[in-house]
């Protein structure tokens, strides 16, 4: 039998609720196959400077319980050792001087990509499996595939939408909320359709182009004025955090003065969209003469080292095993994940977008029944609303505007509204125009 060196676990990137059942289920499944496993701290932060001294042995006695818990038993970072070439080859021979031989590595898609060129730099001297997570489950894999953490991110982000429903209808205000979701707006719209938010706004719903800062302002306001004139004076919008990036740079001037993290990304927490909306909305509602109460809310630090939920502790737990095992194994150079059950390694390549070589990012697919729902239960200006005099001339009203210039200032929010969709009589969904709904895979 091959005699195996050590096992090294490492996390990079922003934490996520689940980072410590995978370690916990790797070093007992490692440990119980007669090998050492040792935590590298802080993620790429310290080896890549040559430095070993950060480490932490992990044994089945020092782990055992630690699934129940949020955060990350050895610390996480953004170092990116991609950067440098000296930092890719001392992230190498740091773990190749700790007689470390495989390693997994947990985080989103930039560890994804660190984990994959240190394996090609370390060119067969050390195998690497990488454990995907991110509460944005913007990773791209297949389409019912949740990344660990999201489901718990959702689960404590609906309950702090619901208390915050309460508070906006008892003090009559509007609550925007922020969710985390760098370039996809998974979080924000699964907290605002389970919660019943009155609207959300994610960046890919805003296509062609870079977004204007009015088009978002004014989704926002259509949304307040037709609100208020059903009678009532509060909501909740649900906002991706990702629209900074996506805004037309002439609205947000100061947007590159930002700073950036080791990967390049604008640091969105530094640029607070939801002052800048609450801002702009107020001056928008004032041309009409309304007043209302807004209040802007970030929600993203409080989810992502949330204690797991079932749900995570054990899909992480299943992940951590196949990842230790298929290590162990002689397995390398793969994604871990589960699909319907079942462990389906995938290889590095196969997530690499051919053009730039990083990973590839899943968006929300705007064109799927589940978005088309959503949008049906929001409270937002839509185009039936525009072939309806009668309701026209109520938001009209409300604004203190005639029914034609209601229709010059906002008409043109309808024009990327997605079809409808039309139940049969067969129970079949059909979306318009034409195009059949495909089944969902099992899973």
């Amino acid at each position: 039998m091959e005699r195996h060196k050590k096992l090294a676990v490492l996390v990079g990137g922003g934490p996520a609720p689940g980072i410590n059942s995978v370690i916990s289920a790797a070093t007992i499944r490692a440990e119980l196959e007669g090998v050492e496993v040792v935590g590298i701290r802080d993620g790429f932060e310290w080896i890549m400077q040559g430095d070993i001294d950060h480490i932490a042995p992990l044994t089945i006695t020092g782990v055992s319980r630690i699934h129940f818990r949020g955060g990350s038993h050895i610390g996480i970072s953004r170092a990116n050792p991609t950067l440098d070439p000296v930092h890719l080859e001392h992230a190498v021979t740091s773990l190749l001087r700790l007689n470390v031989s495989q390693l997994i590595t947990i985080g989103g898609d930039d560890t994804m990509y660190s984990a994959m060129k240190l394996e090609e730099k370390a060119a067969g001297r050390i195998r690497v499996v990488h454990v995907p997570k991110t509460i944005d489950n913007d990773l791209d894999l297949p389409p019912y595939v949740d990344t660990f953490g999201f489901q718990t991110a959702r689960h404590y982000g609906v309950d702090i939408v619901k208390n915050l429903m309460v508070d906006a209808k008892t003090t009559s205000r509007w609550y925007f909320v922020i969710a985390m979701g760098r370039k996809a707006g998974h979080l924000a719209l699964g907290i605002g359709k389970a919660a019943g938010a009155t609207l959300t706004l994610i960046p890919e719903e805003f296509a062609g182009g870079p977004i204007r800062l009015k088009t978002i302002v004014d989704t926002l306001v259509g949304a307040i004025i037709k609100r208020l004139s059903y009678g009532r004076r509060d909501g909740i919008a649900m906002i991706a955090e990702g629209l900074v990036l996506d805004i037309d740079p002439e609205d947000l001037a100061r947007i590159e003065e930002v700073e950036r993290d080791a990967h390049g990304h604008l640091r969105i927490a530094e640029v607070n969209i939801g002052e800048i909306l609450k801002a702009e909305v107020i001056k928008r509602l004032r041309e009409f003469g309304l007043k209302t109460t807004i209040v802007a809310k970030n929600i993203g630090y409080e989810l992502r080292c949330a204690d797991p939920v079932p749900f995570d502790m054990e899909y992480t737990r299943d992940l951590g095993y196949c990842a230790a095992k298929y290590l162990l194994s002689g397995g390398n150079a793969v994604v871990v994940s589960m699909q319907a059950g079942r462990f389906v390694p995938i290889p590095f390549s196969a997530l690499c977008d051919d053009v730039s070589g990083c990973m590839r990012i899943r968006l929300v697919d705007i064109h799927s029944t589940r978005y088309a729902i959503a949008r049906r239960y929001m409270i937002r200006l839509r185009r039936d609303d525009f072939d309806d005099p009668h309701e026209l001339a109520k938001f009209a009203a409300t604004a203190g505007i005639s029914l034609q210039e209601f229709r010059t200032q906002f008409e043109y929010l309808i024009s990327e509204e997605p079809p409808p969709l039309e139940v049969t009589a067969a129970g079949e969904l059909l979306e318009e125009p034409q195009a059949t709904i495909e089944p969902r895979r099992p899973g």
